[in-house]
């Protein structure tokens, strides 16, 4: 077998220190997942990953709210009373050619005020989900731009 092999533990160990060579830089875990939060919902405050997982085909991410409370979308007032909690998944734009699988942990609130018509209310996260929705708002743009380029005529794929 020519060209490059695998190279053993025990080869590594006797060549070491290898000219040049530079360790590599451990960083905090506190950063590593600050700088995951920047990368994966960049403009969208107010988001914690809870953990992320790549495979061939997906990656699938794990996100909470970190925000104390929500306002009730009946009366306005700010609530930070949790009545319980559920799981949206969301679609999200591909990353990298895989298919995105966003699992969302959704807070709902009692409203404080008694007369008000809502008893409980789901939190929305500004700039990636909205009430009833389906898609991100990454997403939803991202189609909305497909859609203005095609000028709203689907093109067949074997014209394409």
């Amino acid at each position: 077998m020519t060209g490059l092999g695998r190279v053993g533990l025990g080869e590594v160990a006797r060549n070491w220190p290898v000219q040049g060579a530079v360790w590599p830089t451990v960083r905090p875990v506190e950063e590593v997942e600050l700088r995951l939060e920047e990368l994966l919902f960049p403009s969208i405050v107010d988001v914690a990953v809870l953990s992320v997982a790549v495979d061939d085909e997906a990656v699938r991410i794990e996100a909470r709210s970190t925000a104390a409370g929500a306002i009730c979308p009946g009366c306005g007032i700010w609530s930070r009373r949790i009545h319980s909690s559920y799981l949206r998944f969301p679609a999200d734009v591909p990353s990298g050619g895989r298919r995105v699988a966003l699992c969302l942990r959704v807070r709902r609130f009692l409203c404080p005020v008694i007369s008000c018509e809502r008893r409980t209310f789901a939190e929305q996260l500004p700039g990636l989900t909205r009430r009833y929705g389906r898609r991100t708002e990454r997403l939803r743009s991202t189609l909305a731009a497909v859609g203005l380029a095609l000028a709203g005529r689907a093109v067949p794929a074997w014209r394409a």
